[in-house]
């Protein structure tokens, strides 16, 4: 295993350019690391020892969550608890205490789970990644990065070194995440939302290749007709595609939403 752990962000840069590979809490690196040998002969570059990246920096109009912040992190901030309360709600559905002590944010994002529980959270405030590359940063909309499956707006010589989140009034905060057990398991359906001054914010995880913002149900809800399961039912099949797998099949998945997003009282939330 060969590993570089550079002090400067420049020569975290250099690494990845060269084809190492990131690693920030290693969550997901030490899972597979027994049964996937192939990884044991590749590069990483380990980000530990970038210190500005684990900032969490509060402005008057968005607070920058740095790439090496944990989800514990947000967990004892009372801040994005009055603030922000789906992150910390979604913090808790990550793994056990001691995954949320040592996975980023900014990980799960990278990993480009379809299942990502922080991602679906992120995107229903309105995320956007901050990338640093070697010709300058960039910032792109969360719900804009990914492409398809594990494919993301990412260039070879570019590290997420944040999340930006706007400070902007919301209402209706919430996550849902059904599974298998109540803890430490991966979504059979996810779902964050929260409601802006322009309207809502539907973020589905686990019912198409990527984490995706829902257009057509944001539109059912807009026009007040979040109770009316038909209209949620056809809005789902135009915004999402589940698939049978281990997990869940995608009929459950359908249904499940949709109970979900038909709960009593919530479009008036």
């Amino acid at each position: 295993m060969n590993v570089s752990r550079p002090v400067r962000l420049s020569d975290a840069l250099a690494d990845k350019a060269a084809g190492a590979v990131p690693v920030a809490g290693a969550t997901d690196l030490w899972v597979h690391w027994p049964t996937r040998l192939s990884q044991h002969d590749r590069r990483y570059v380990d980000l530990s020892l970038q210190y500005d990246l684990r900032r969490i920096e509060w402005s008057a109009d968005h607070v920058r969550i740095g790439a090496l912040a944990t989800y514990w992190d947000v967990l004892r901030d009372p801040r994005f608890r009055a603030e922000f309360p789906i992150l910390p709600a979604a913090a808790r559905q990550v793994g056990a205490v001691q995954i949320q002590t040592r996975g980023t944010w900014a990980g799960n994002i990278a990993n480009g789970s379809p299942a990502a529980d922080g991602v679906t959270a992120l995107m229903a405030c309105d995320a956007a990644v901050v990338l640093a590359g070697v010709s300058g940063e960039r910032v792109v909309p969360l719900e804009c990065f990914y492409k398809g499956y594990k494919v993301m707006d990412l260039a070879p010589d570019e590290l997420i070194t944040g999340i930006r989140l706007p400070r902007a009034e919301r209402s209706g905060w919430r996550f849902e995440k059904v599974g298998a057990r109540s803890a430490q398991a991966i979504s059979k359906v996810g779902l964050a939302m929260a409601r802006a001054a322009d309207g809502w914010r539907i973020v589905v995880a686990s019912m198409a290749p990527t984490v995706r913002r829902c257009p057509s149900l944001e539109a059912v809800f807009n026009t007040g007709r979040g109770s009316d399961r038909a209209a949620l039912l056809a809005a789902a099949g135009s915004d999402l595609t589940p698939i049978d797998d281990i997990r869940s099949q995608a009929m459950y998945r359908m249904r499940a939403l949709t109970a979900l997003l038909a709960m009593p009282g919530q479009s008036d939330h």
